[in-house]
């Protein structure tokens, strides 16, 4: 039997106040299990990621888990690319884009490490999804990613690609009257941008199902050559305030 691994989330890789980035560790998760389920995997995420706090990760031969003691907070299978990624958006759109951005006022999570503006400067991605310009149910924001710790030129982390591909989804929606979380999410990076590589994210809204939401995603390079492309399931929290609950239902990715 595989190994478990320990693993902890540190609390600067936040969603919501308390726990961990949906897209950030869903591809940490991701990473773990690519060796036992496969290169596209789909993770669902069944509990808020405590943060700073042990994590094991369990491989299995169809689906990997992530735990924090007894609780379940994770689940890794063996996932389908992503058919049909929104469409690029070229630069200059998705700065007129970014202008439109409605979370610097009213942001559920004004902290997020993708999409929160309320953090200390340059900690973050610093996403601000707008709507596209006569394009519906679509949002933009360019995103240039910053080194994280390797130098200008050099591939970024793919977690920080998944965590570029989760947020604008939310955005795809309405987070200020209805905050949702991101429950599961398949994701494919077929190149990682480099540190200092100006790129643009694109979002589009898919379909909504009780408290589920549909949406794809997808990251261009500034030429509109795509790098990545997810599809992502969002949970409508069960109320405004602070009880939260990620779990998707019958959903699938």
């Amino acid at each position: 039997m595989a190994e478990r691994h320990e693993l902890r989330i540190p609390a600067r890789y936040n969603g919501p106040p308390d726990s961990g980035h949906g897209g950030y560790v869903s591809g940490r998760f991701a990473a773990l299990a690519a060796p036992h389920q496969g290169a596209t995997v789909t993770v669902t995420l069944t509990e808020p990621t405590p943060l700073d706090e042990p994590l094991t990760f369990t491989p299995g031969p169809r689906r990997s888990t992530v735990t924090h003691g007894t609780r379940l907070i994770a689940t890794v299978a063996p996932g389908h690319a992503p058919v049909d990624p929104p469409p690029s958006v070229d630069p200059a759109a998705a700065r007129a884009a970014a202008a439109r951005f409605e979370g610097h006022a009213g942001h559920p999570f004004p902290t997020c490490f993708a999409c929160g503006h309320s953090r200390t400067a340059q900690d973050g991605l610093a996403l601000a999804p707008g709507p596209v310009d006569g394009v519906p149910d679509t949002v933009a924001t360019p995103w240039t990613p910053a080194a994280e710790g390797i130098a200008d030129g050099f591939p970024v982390p793919d977690e920080l690609v998944w965590s570029a591909l989760d947020c604008p989804g939310g955005w795809a929606d309405d987070p200020l009257a209805r905050p949702r979380l991101l429950s599961r999410m398949t994701a494919v990076v077929r190149r990682a941008p480099r540190a200092g590589e100006p790129c643009v994210v694109v979002a589009r809204r898919g379909a909504v199902s009780g408290r589920l939401l549909r949406v794809d995603s997808a990251l261009y390079d500034a030429t509109e050559q795509l790098l990545a492309s997810a599809t992502a399931t969002w949970t409508a929290l069960v109320d405004s305030g602070t009880h939260v609950s990620n779990s998707p239902g019958k959903d699938t990715a």
